[in-house]
């Protein structure tokens, strides 16, 4: 029997709920999903396989103007989500009418790969603006396939995951058939922190943080990770710390959880937190945190 392999990158602007969609096909929490705009920012691989195939999807950052180093270096990643796929998904939500880069735009017009645009968030619209939006689109990239979906109830995802498998290309798999991403563990570690900070802080502060796990020892029964969380100015570092260390333990507490479940073991984590100034537009550490690829 035939064998099926590619590559399917998934683009579009901020918050559209790209990550949603990885995450249901590949049923696990890969990619950080928060209700913030901006919350991807590496690729990140998830892998589904089957008996004869293997789909690996690359989920991008959402498509923005860059403002600073680290935001440059988040669209090299949908650059390159150009340059390997097999199968491109646009992914739109409704009422939406532009990608916010017209280059990026020119592109998925121009693909010669299959481009399939997901209309997402149908839920939220009615039958009329539905039929409006995939006329509007329908004329807007006429090489795409359009399929209407609701990525967070599952509505017609399992149609468009059928329809993927359909268009892989026939090849051997490209990685190991019991592996589900090519991140390593401290990754998910950083991205569920991280994740954490953005449902409990506001404004500014979930953007000029990153993470660092520093430690991660793993024994049979128990996981023991330290992890450094990087801001750029001191007050920053006072609101994650809050009032006598309550809002780090409250942040602590829910990553715990989170992790136990991904890893199915107890996870014992310590956090603190570091000033690292300007961060952000610092090249040798935007390297460092795996940035500028």
């Amino acid at each position: 029997m035939s064998h099926k392999a590619g590559f399917v990158n998934i683009i579009g602007n901020p918050n559209v709920g790209k990550s949603t969609l990885m995450n249901a096909f590949v049923g696990e929490r890969l990619s950080i999903i928060t209700s913030k705009a901006q919350t991807t920012r590496h690729r990140i691989l998830g892998i589904v396989n089957g008996e004869d195939f293997q789909l690996i999807l690359s989920d991008t950052p959402g498509i923005i103007k860059p403002a600073y180093e680290m935001q440059a270096s988040m669209m090299n990643f949908v650059k390159s989500a150009f340059e390997d796929a097999d199968i491109l998904i646009y992914m739109v939500e409704i009422g939406e009418q532009d990608l916010k880069d017209e280059a990026f735009f020119n592109k998925i017009i121009h693909a010669t790969i299959p481009v399939l645009l997901l209309l997402n968030k149908i839920d939220n619209s009615n039958q009329e603006q539905l039929e409006e939006q995939v006329a509007f689109w329908t004329a807007k990239v006429p090489n795409a396939e359009i399929f209407p979906i609701s990525a967070l109830q599952n509505f017609n995802v399992p149609e468009v995951f059928g329809r993927i498998i359909e268009l892989l290309p026939e090849s051997p798999a490209y990685y190991p058939k019991d592996q589900l991403t090519d991140k390593p563990e401290r990754f998910f570690v950083n991205e569920t922190i991280r994740e954490k900070i953005l449902l409990n802080y506001s404004k500014e502060i979930p953007y000029a943080v990153e993470i660092v796990t520093e430690e991660f020892f793993e024994d049979e029964n128990i996981i023991r990770i330290r992890s450094l969380i990087m801001v750029e100015r001191d007050t920053q570092k006072g609101i994650i710390i809050g009032h006598k260390g309550a809002a780090l333990k409250k942040v602590g507490t829910e990553a715990r959880a989170d992790l136990e479940k991904f890893f199915g073991k107890q996870i014992h984590i310590e956090l603190y937190v570091k000033v690292n100034k300007n961060w952000r537009s610092n090249v040798n550490m935007l390297k460092r945190f795996g940035y500028n690829q």
